[in-house]
């Protein structure tokens, strides 16, 4: 598995030639902004002559996607129902392809959980396959799980090292955790479900206690046109660059992104990933974060179309067929083609 680390707070510079947009904002059109350029990758966290490669990217303006086009199972309550269904078979079929015990246990390294006595919120926890990454290090006691789906709830209360944790219904973008409340802030697989994703970054900086970090566990965008397609279609696949950007704006300090991968996947991106990086930052002062942000993007107690719901709902269970099917073709691509060859 190929993973590296890219510090967002030292190595970003802007691009220059078009407006920023104001990202993550209501209404906002997130691929089509002016992105940052990563000037260099660290391998293996060396911080002092560390060796680097640059890397450069363009603004996204081919990927740019108007904010009127709907990501058809990003919103909440298309996913609310997706998983009314997918909880059934989540863990057996969704993790073995996109979500391993070895892909979870690199990713929150970085979350550095090496005291038990941590107050632990897992975000998004879903059936709870992170929290058992998180429950290793941490006393479940003093771990949350929240999720908007009462079906992935369910599993997840029906692991046996996980019987201690609280676990609690929630909105990752409005938090039900006073400001200054946890040690650490955990969210794997819930952002691209976010309608507004730096309104739950938001969130992770205001209950966090001082010194806290958050890690944001996350998918990456496609560079393959089809698979480009789909995932505009289906959900929320943020750009690295997105990411670092989010977290910086929210007022964290010493963000950091680490790639991570399926064994199958040979560090190549083209189809993108469901899980592909793991982000961290500090906070480093207390209380709220200083960013300022308008009402939610989505209301969820207001009723909507069935007719466009039932659309939605069908058309994004395609896409997630397709990112189902893209670790198979990976896998057998894995098998064909010799070692040390990219695929």
């Amino acid at each position: 598995m190929h993973s590296s680390l890219l510090n967002g707070a030292e190595n970003i510079t802007l691009i220059r030639g078009r407006p920023r947009q104001g990202l993550g904002f209501s209404g906002s059109n997130i691929h089509g902004i002016c992105l940052p350029v990563i000037d260099s990758v660290s391998f293996g966290g060396i911080s002092r002559n560390r060796i680097t490669t640059t890397l450069i990217t363009k603004c996204s303006v081919s990927s740019s996607r108007p904010a009127s086009q709907p990501r058809f199972i990003q919103h909440k309550k298309e996913a609310f129902w997706f998983y009314r269904f997918l909880s059934i078979v989540y863990d057996h079929v969704i993790n073995p392809g996109h979500w391993t015990e070895d892909m979870r246990d690199e990713a929150l390294e970085p979350a550095e959980l090496y005291d038990r006595r941590l107050k632990v919120v897992d975000v998004g926890g879903g059936t709870g396959f992170t929290t058992l990454g998180i429950v290793k290090n941490v006393d479940p006691e003093n771990v949350t799980i929240l999720d908007q789906s009462p079906h992935q709830l369910a599993k997840a209360k029906e692991k046996e090292p996980l019987k201690k944790c609280t676990i609690i219904e929630g909105d990752a973008e409005d938090l039900p955790f006073p400001t200054d409340y946890a040690d650490r802030y955990i969210s794997a697989g819930s952002i691209e479900y976010w309608p507004d994703p730096q309104r739950g970054i938001k969130e992770a900086y205001r209950v966090l206690r001082l010194g806290g970090i958050a890690c944001l566990i996350g998918p990456v965008y496609p560079s393959f046109w089809l698979s480009r397609f789909f995932a505009d279609m289906w959900m929320l696949f943020p750009t690295e660059e997105e990411y670092i950007e989010w977290f910086k704006k929210a007022g964290f300090k010493d963000v950091k992104l680490k790639r991570i991968g399926p064994k199958w996947y040979r560090g190549v991106r083209r189809h993108g990933l469901i899980m592909g990086c793991s982000v961290t930052g500090v906070k480093r002062e207390s209380g709220d974060s200083p960013l300022q942000l308008g009402p939610k993007a989505e209301d969820v107690s207001k009723p909507v179309n069935p007719f466009a719901f039932l659309l939605r709902f069908i058309v994004g269970t395609i896409c997630a067929t397709y990112f189902v099917l893209v670790p198979i073709y990976m896998w057998l691509k894995d098998q064909i083609v010799p070692k040390g060859m990219p695929i």
